[in-house]
């Protein structure tokens, strides 16, 4: 009998000893919260490395009036990687509709401004409301200073401004940052160094995953890491950023812009759409990214399709948590 107790507790510590897998993942906007969430429901170390090229709404404002960097998609996911009752995430999430100076604020914007403020940095700052917020992982800012994203277009003409880039009705070249000398944090280095898994988007191509990866030193760490890297393909083109982009299309892109083969897989979904949700998507100009196999196995690329869509109402997502288990899987072969 003491002999089986003392094998049930060595069995224990040895479960409690083994290593979390560590995950880097980088992106912004809604498919980087989206991913996170279900990320989160698994035993694994997770590393969030969010764009700060965000230059309208309230984050505009924000670091217009205080030169800092635009907390929007970090406050987004902040919020995804919380553990923290409903309601408190709901008071981070409120947006003040009236008030002198308030309307169209964030309370979440805010405490991100004011906690800068405080800290007198923008990453300490993320790391106080981390705490405060029970988050699961790191948040890390892609750089701890304003950037600006500009694009120039296919006409020769730039655009400024993340937000003006889509709306600019031109067929973008390339985008870049300014100013070029912005660094990452010695955290981000440190986290792909160490990592298990590095995962790229899912999200806007253009103005959240790029200008991550186009600050100075970032993208040579990613393609130097052991870690596989793996790019979450969008569901649908963006309208102003990839109108009628293929999958093989955004790889490319990341491709050019880079000058470096950076990724090893592709996760994209082979699940049709329904004409509804089709017609809907029509309307605002945007129609589902054609998976182009042929393309991308020209690429190198390890392919992963599968069935990965969830519907919110009218609206596609990604499941998930079912691309949380393939990235798993794929840190299981690794």
């Amino acid at each position: 009998m003491l002999h089986t107790e003392t094998s049930r507790r060595e069995r224990k510590n040895d479960l409690s000893k083994q290593k979390k897998a560590n995950i880097v993942v980088i992106g912004g906007g809604t498919g980087l919260s989206v991913l996170l969430r279900g990320l989160k429901m698994f035993p694994v170390d997770i590393t969030a490395i969010v764009t700060v090229a965000d230059d309208g709404g309230s984050s505009g404002r924000l670091r217009k009036e205080f030169d800092i960097p635009p907390p929007g998609d970090v406050r987004n996911v902040l919020v995804a990687l919380s553990e923290v009752e409903p309601l408190v995430e709901e008071l981070f999430q409120h947006r003040f509709t009236n008030g002198n100076g308030l309307t169209g604020h964030s309370l979440g914007n805010l405490l991100l401004a004011g906690m800068t403020s405080i800290t007198g940095d923008f990453a300490q700052g993320i790391r106080e409301l981390s705490r405060v917020l029970n988050v699961r992982g790191k948040v890390l800012p892609a750089a701890n200073q304003s950037i600006i994203l500009k694009a120039e277009m296919d006409d020769g003409s730039i655009v400024e401004g993340e937000s003006k880039i889509p709306l600019a009705g031109k067929k973008i070249k390339k985008v870049f940052l300014v100013p070029k000398q912005v660094k990452p944090l010695r955290e981000s280095i440190t986290a792909i160094r160490s990592a298990d898994l590095i995962v790229i988007g899912p999200g806007s191509l253009y103005t959240s995953v790029l200008p991550n990866l186009l600050v100075p030193g970032l993208a040579d760490e990613i393609s130097q890491a052991k870690a596989k890297k793996v790019y979450i393909c969008n569901v649908m083109t963006q309208p102003g950023e990839t109108d009628r982009y293929t999958a093989a299309d955004h790889v490319q892109t990341l491709f050019d812009h880079i000058g470096l083969e950076i990724l090893d897989t592709i996760i994209v979904n082979k699940q049709a759409i329904p004409k509804e949700i089709k017609l809907r998507y029509e309307k605002e100009h945007a129609e589902p990214v054609l998976y182009d196999r042929a393309r991308l196995q020209k690429l190198g690329l390890e392919i992963v399709d599968e069935n990965l869509l969830q519907f919110n109402g009218n609206y596609l997502r990604h499941n998930a948590k079912k691309v949380s288990q393939i990235l798993l899987e794929t840190i299981k072969k690794t």
